[in-house]
Protein backbone atom coordinates (compact mmCIF):
# COMPACT_ATOMS: atom_id res chain seq x y z
CA UNK A 1 0.00 0.00 0.00
CA UNK A 2 1.06 3.71 -0.39
CA UNK A 3 -0.11 6.23 2.01
CA UNK A 4 -2.19 9.01 3.03
CA UNK A 5 -1.87 11.49 0.03
CA UNK A 6 -0.75 15.04 0.90
CA UNK A 7 -4.60 16.80 -0.10
CA UNK A 8 -5.94 14.30 2.59
CA UNK A 9 -3.49 15.29 5.29
CA UNK A 10 -4.36 19.31 4.41
CA UNK A 11 -8.10 18.72 4.45
CA UNK A 12 -7.58 17.69 7.87
CA UNK A 13 -5.93 20.39 9.02
CA UNK A 14 -7.57 22.78 6.92
CA UNK A 15 -10.49 21.32 4.87
CA UNK A 16 -12.99 21.62 8.23
CA UNK A 17 -14.27 24.87 8.11
CA UNK A 18 -15.63 24.48 4.06
CA UNK A 19 -18.43 22.92 2.56
CA UNK A 20 -16.31 20.39 1.55
CA UNK A 21 -12.91 19.46 3.09
CA UNK A 22 -11.47 18.91 -0.34
CA UNK A 23 -12.47 18.37 -3.75
CA UNK A 24 -11.17 15.46 -6.44
CA UNK A 25 -12.20 16.04 -10.24
CA UNK A 26 -11.15 14.35 -13.54
CA UNK A 27 -11.58 14.65 -17.61
CA UNK A 28 -11.97 10.86 -17.83
CA UNK A 29 -14.42 8.80 -16.86
CA UNK A 30 -12.96 6.21 -13.82
CA UNK A 31 -12.08 3.06 -14.90
CA UNK A 32 -12.31 4.41 -18.89
CA UNK A 33 -8.40 3.61 -19.21
CA UNK A 34 -7.32 3.06 -15.75
CA UNK A 35 -4.47 0.98 -14.88
CA UNK A 36 -4.71 -2.14 -12.68
CA UNK A 37 -1.22 -2.26 -11.66
CA UNK A 38 -0.21 -6.25 -10.69
CA UNK A 39 1.51 -4.52 -6.89
CA UNK A 40 -1.26 -2.07 -6.16
CA UNK A 41 -4.77 -2.74 -8.37
CA UNK A 42 -6.44 -1.25 -9.74
CA UNK A 43 -7.45 2.01 -7.47
CA UNK A 44 -4.05 3.49 -7.62
CA UNK A 45 -4.61 4.35 -11.91
CA UNK A 46 -8.04 6.04 -11.26
CA UNK A 47 -7.41 9.22 -8.48
CA UNK A 48 -4.32 10.45 -7.00
CA UNK A 49 -5.89 11.19 -3.97
CA UNK A 50 -6.24 8.60 -0.76
CA UNK A 51 -8.17 9.47 2.75
CA UNK A 52 -6.16 6.77 3.96
CA UNK A 53 -3.69 3.87 2.61
CA UNK A 54 -6.17 1.89 1.82
CA UNK A 55 -9.16 4.11 1.09
CA UNK A 56 -8.98 5.84 -2.68
CA UNK A 57 -11.21 8.84 -2.85
CA UNK A 58 -13.13 8.80 -6.38
CA UNK A 59 -12.12 11.66 -9.27
CA UNK A 60 -15.32 13.08 -10.42
CA UNK A 61 -15.20 13.34 -14.27
CA UNK A 62 -18.62 14.64 -14.92
CA UNK A 63 -18.76 18.58 -14.58
CA UNK A 64 -21.97 19.17 -14.13
CA UNK A 65 -21.94 16.41 -11.02
CA UNK A 66 -18.85 18.21 -9.67
CA UNK A 67 -20.90 21.34 -10.01
CA UNK A 68 -23.53 20.21 -8.08
CA UNK A 69 -21.15 18.06 -5.24
CA UNK A 70 -19.87 22.03 -4.78
CA UNK A 71 -22.54 24.63 -5.36
CA UNK A 72 -25.92 22.41 -4.80
CA UNK A 73 -28.17 21.05 -7.43
CA UNK A 74 -30.71 23.73 -8.93
CA UNK A 75 -31.19 25.75 -11.98
CA UNK A 76 -29.84 29.38 -9.23
CA UNK A 77 -29.11 30.33 -6.09
CA UNK A 78 -32.35 30.42 -4.95
CA UNK A 79 -33.32 26.93 -6.04
CA UNK A 80 -30.04 25.88 -4.61
CA UNK A 81 -31.13 27.05 -0.82
CA UNK A 82 -34.81 25.30 -1.76
CA UNK A 83 -32.65 22.15 -2.58
CA UNK A 84 -30.40 22.37 0.42
CA UNK A 85 -33.35 22.61 2.41
CA UNK A 86 -35.32 19.24 1.54
CA UNK A 87 -31.70 17.68 2.58
CA UNK A 88 -32.13 19.12 5.94
CA UNK A 89 -35.57 18.33 6.68
CA UNK A 90 -34.87 14.79 5.53
CA UNK A 91 -31.58 14.96 8.01
CA UNK A 92 -33.35 15.87 11.09
CA UNK A 93 -36.20 12.86 10.07
CA UNK A 94 -32.84 10.66 9.55
CA UNK A 95 -31.40 11.56 12.68
CA UNK A 96 -34.65 11.39 14.55
CA UNK A 97 -35.28 7.98 14.03
CA UNK A 98 -31.47 6.71 14.73
CA UNK A 99 -31.42 7.94 17.86
CA UNK A 100 -34.60 6.13 18.42
CA UNK A 101 -33.32 2.78 17.04
CA UNK A 102 -30.12 2.73 19.38
CA UNK A 103 -32.24 2.93 22.65
CA UNK A 104 -33.18 -0.85 20.95
CA UNK A 105 -29.94 -2.19 19.75
CA UNK A 106 -26.89 -3.94 21.51
CA UNK A 107 -23.68 -2.55 21.88
CA UNK A 108 -21.96 -3.79 18.64
CA UNK A 109 -24.99 -1.96 16.78
CA UNK A 110 -25.38 0.84 18.52
CA UNK A 111 -20.91 1.81 17.41
CA UNK A 112 -22.64 0.73 13.78
CA UNK A 113 -25.09 3.30 14.09
CA UNK A 114 -22.86 5.95 15.68
CA UNK A 115 -20.72 5.23 12.73
CA UNK A 116 -23.51 6.21 10.10
CA UNK A 117 -24.62 9.01 12.34
CA UNK A 118 -21.00 10.62 12.01
CA UNK A 119 -21.75 10.21 8.51
CA UNK A 120 -25.15 12.09 8.54
CA UNK A 121 -23.60 14.59 10.89
CA UNK A 122 -20.74 15.52 8.33
CA UNK A 123 -23.36 16.00 5.61
CA UNK A 124 -25.46 18.61 7.87
CA UNK A 125 -22.18 20.50 8.96
CA UNK A 126 -21.68 21.09 5.13
CA UNK A 127 -25.46 22.30 4.11
CA UNK A 128 -25.53 24.25 6.88
CA UNK A 129 -22.49 26.10 6.19
CA UNK A 130 -23.66 25.76 2.10
CA UNK A 131 -26.32 28.21 3.15
CA UNK A 132 -24.23 30.63 4.51
CA UNK A 133 -22.19 31.01 1.35
CA UNK A 134 -22.41 34.23 -0.74
CA UNK A 135 -22.25 33.80 -4.01
CA UNK A 136 -23.00 37.44 -5.24
CA UNK A 137 -19.56 38.49 -6.55
CA UNK A 138 -18.30 34.79 -7.68
CA UNK A 139 -18.59 34.02 -11.62
CA UNK A 140 -20.09 30.62 -11.69
CA UNK A 141 -18.97 28.87 -14.84
CA UNK A 142 -21.84 27.66 -17.47
CA UNK A 143 -21.99 23.73 -17.29
CA UNK A 144 -23.38 22.19 -20.21
CA UNK A 145 -26.32 19.72 -20.13
CA UNK A 146 -24.08 17.63 -22.57
CA UNK A 147 -20.98 16.29 -22.35
CA UNK A 148 -18.36 18.69 -23.58
CA UNK A 149 -15.24 17.84 -25.89
CA UNK A 150 -12.00 17.15 -24.21
CA UNK A 151 -10.73 20.44 -24.35
CA UNK A 152 -13.78 22.30 -23.11
CA UNK A 153 -14.12 19.75 -19.86
CA UNK A 154 -10.19 20.34 -18.89
CA UNK A 155 -11.05 23.81 -19.14
CA UNK A 156 -14.31 23.87 -17.59
CA UNK A 157 -13.01 21.80 -14.55
CA UNK A 158 -10.56 24.45 -13.75
CA UNK A 159 -12.93 27.04 -13.90
CA UNK A 160 -14.86 25.10 -11.44
CA UNK A 161 -12.17 25.29 -9.17
CA UNK A 162 -11.70 29.01 -9.32
CA UNK A 163 -15.08 29.34 -8.58
CA UNK A 164 -15.20 27.08 -5.40
CA UNK A 165 -12.24 28.68 -4.09
CA UNK A 166 -13.47 32.24 -4.51
CA UNK A 167 -16.82 30.99 -2.99
CA UNK A 168 -14.47 29.50 0.03
CA UNK A 169 -16.80 26.24 -0.90
CA UNK A 170 -12.89 24.42 -0.38
CA UNK A 171 -9.76 24.81 0.17
CA UNK A 172 -8.23 22.26 -1.16
CA UNK A 173 -8.63 20.21 -4.39
CA UNK A 174 -6.78 17.15 -6.47
CA UNK A 175 -7.37 16.96 -10.39
CA UNK A 176 -6.36 14.07 -12.40
CA UNK A 177 -6.09 16.29 -15.93
CA UNK A 178 -5.32 12.98 -17.22
CA UNK A 179 -5.93 9.21 -16.47
CA UNK A 180 -3.26 6.62 -16.05
CA UNK A 181 -3.42 4.62 -19.67
CA UNK A 182 -5.16 7.32 -21.02
CA UNK A 183 -6.92 6.54 -24.92
CA UNK A 184 -7.78 10.06 -25.06
CA UNK A 185 -6.68 11.74 -28.16
CA UNK A 186 -5.31 15.51 -29.10
CA UNK A 187 -7.01 16.20 -32.28
CA UNK A 188 -8.16 19.85 -31.66
CA UNK A 189 -4.09 20.27 -30.99
CA UNK A 190 -2.71 18.06 -34.35
CA UNK A 191 -2.40 14.78 -32.18
CA UNK A 192 -4.92 12.50 -33.41
CA UNK A 193 -2.94 9.82 -31.48
CA UNK A 194 -4.05 8.76 -28.09
CA UNK A 195 -2.11 10.19 -25.32
CA UNK A 196 -0.85 6.44 -23.93
CA UNK A 197 0.09 4.50 -26.85
CA UNK A 198 2.16 8.14 -27.69
CA UNK A 199 4.18 8.07 -24.20
CA UNK A 200 5.32 4.79 -25.33
CA UNK A 201 7.30 6.73 -27.93
CA UNK A 202 10.58 4.43 -28.41
CA UNK A 203 13.11 7.41 -29.35
CA UNK A 204 11.22 8.13 -32.18
CA UNK A 205 11.57 11.58 -32.69
CA UNK A 206 8.13 12.26 -34.68
CA UNK A 207 6.36 10.97 -31.44
CA UNK A 208 8.59 12.58 -29.53
CA UNK A 209 7.34 15.95 -30.81
CA UNK A 210 4.06 15.21 -30.50
CA UNK A 211 4.17 14.23 -27.59
CA UNK A 212 5.92 17.36 -26.28
CA UNK A 213 2.99 19.20 -27.96
CA UNK A 214 0.28 17.28 -25.92
CA UNK A 215 2.72 18.25 -23.17
CA UNK A 216 3.08 21.78 -23.52
CA UNK A 217 -1.10 21.74 -24.32
CA UNK A 218 -1.25 20.54 -21.22
CA UNK A 219 1.10 22.73 -18.93
CA UNK A 220 -0.42 25.86 -20.99
CA UNK A 221 -4.10 25.36 -20.05
CA UNK A 222 -2.48 25.24 -16.43
CA UNK A 223 -0.80 28.28 -17.05
CA UNK A 224 -4.07 29.46 -17.90
CA UNK A 225 -5.78 28.90 -14.44
CA UNK A 226 -2.78 30.52 -12.69
CA UNK A 227 -3.10 33.41 -14.31
CA UNK A 228 -7.06 33.29 -13.54
CA UNK A 229 -6.02 32.62 -9.99
CA UNK A 230 -3.48 35.37 -9.94
CA UNK A 231 -6.92 37.95 -11.13
CA UNK A 232 -9.03 37.13 -8.27
CA UNK A 233 -8.94 39.25 -5.20
CA UNK A 234 -8.42 37.55 -2.07
CA UNK A 235 -7.93 38.59 1.43
CA UNK A 236 -6.13 42.17 1.88
CA UNK A 237 -4.38 43.32 -1.14
CA UNK A 238 -3.61 39.84 -2.68
CA UNK A 239 -4.58 37.11 -5.07
CA UNK A 240 -6.13 33.47 -4.44
CA UNK A 241 -2.60 32.90 -5.98
CA UNK A 242 -0.65 34.82 -3.61
CA UNK A 243 -2.57 32.75 -0.96
CA UNK A 244 -1.99 29.41 -2.22
CA UNK A 245 0.53 26.63 -2.90
CA UNK A 246 -0.25 24.42 -5.97
CA UNK A 247 1.54 21.23 -7.27
CA UNK A 248 1.95 20.58 -10.68
CA UNK A 249 3.61 17.82 -11.98
CA UNK A 250 3.41 13.85 -13.62
CA UNK A 251 4.18 10.07 -12.59
CA UNK A 252 6.69 9.65 -14.98
CA UNK A 253 10.36 10.86 -15.95
CA UNK A 254 10.95 8.97 -18.91
CA UNK A 255 6.83 7.22 -20.08
CA UNK A 256 8.52 5.46 -22.47
CA UNK A 257 10.57 3.01 -19.45
CA UNK A 258 8.30 3.68 -17.03
CA UNK A 259 11.11 6.02 -15.30
CA UNK A 260 9.56 7.63 -12.86
CA UNK A 261 12.49 9.36 -11.18
CA UNK A 262 13.51 12.13 -10.80
CA UNK A 263 9.57 13.09 -11.12
CA UNK A 264 9.07 16.35 -12.96
CA UNK A 265 7.26 18.71 -10.65
CA UNK A 266 7.06 22.16 -10.27
CA UNK A 267 5.40 24.30 -7.26
CA UNK A 268 3.24 27.27 -7.40
CA UNK A 269 1.75 30.31 -5.34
Amino acid sequence: YGGVTIDQIAAKHIGQDTPLPSLEVATEEEGGGAACDGTYGCAYGRTISFRTPTTPLPMEFDAKKAFEKVFGRGKGDAERRAVSRDYQSLLDMTLTEASDLKRKLGPHDRSLVDDYLDSVREIERRIELLGQRDLSKVDLPDVPVARPSFDTLLKLQFDLIVAAFQANMTRIVSYMMAAEVSNQSYAHIGVPEAFHPLSHHADNKAAMEKLALVQRYHTGVFTEFMTKLANVPDGDGGSILDNSIFLYGSNMSNSNVHNNFPLPTLVFG
